[in-house]
């Protein structure tokens, strides 16, 4: 089995700028990417999991945010880190109605759980909002707010 650290994107990962999507403004929280790579030397799968409802709301599309996505694994290669894999819910329950994968429901990370073999035992999780927490420890993964 593996173990992972899953991050949220907005406010953990990048500076939260309210339904980023293009790359120009994009901007890492100082240190994470030497915290990324320390979890990937340390045999962690580093798996992102983050809510985007600006798809369901129409300010961006889903290529805008995988266009992103690809952008910040580049970044991070620069220093030798990565993101392994990168879970979203598109949705918002005022637009798409209820949904398993929103945060604070736990989908995003059973999704990861099952395709990477993890350990949830071995794994953390860190976000910067109560239901990032609430969502890893209904999976029995210990969450820290950050």
């Amino acid at each position: 089995m593996n173990k992972a650290v899953f991050l949220d994107r907005d406010g953990t990962i990048n500076v939260d700028v309210n339904y980023l999507y293009r790359i120009e403004d994009f901007r890492f929280i100082e240190g994470m990417p030497q915290f990324i790579k320390k979890f990937n030397d340390w045999g962690y799968k580093v798996i992102v999991v983050t809510n985007q409802a600006g798809i369901a709301r129409g300010y961006y599309t889903e290529k805008d945010m995988n266009k992103l996505h690809r952008f910040i694994n580049n970044e991070l290669k620069k220093i030798g880190a990565h993101i392994d894999a990168f879970y979203y819910c598109p949705h918002h329950p005022d637009i798409t109605g209820p949904c398993h994968c929103r945060k604070p429901e736990s989908g995003m990370i059973l999704q990861a759980i099952n395709d990477f073999n993890i350990d949830v035992k071995q794994s953390l999780l860190f976000g910067d909002k109560m239901w990032d927490i609430e969502s890893a420890e209904k999976c029995g993964i210990k969450g820290f707010l950050v």
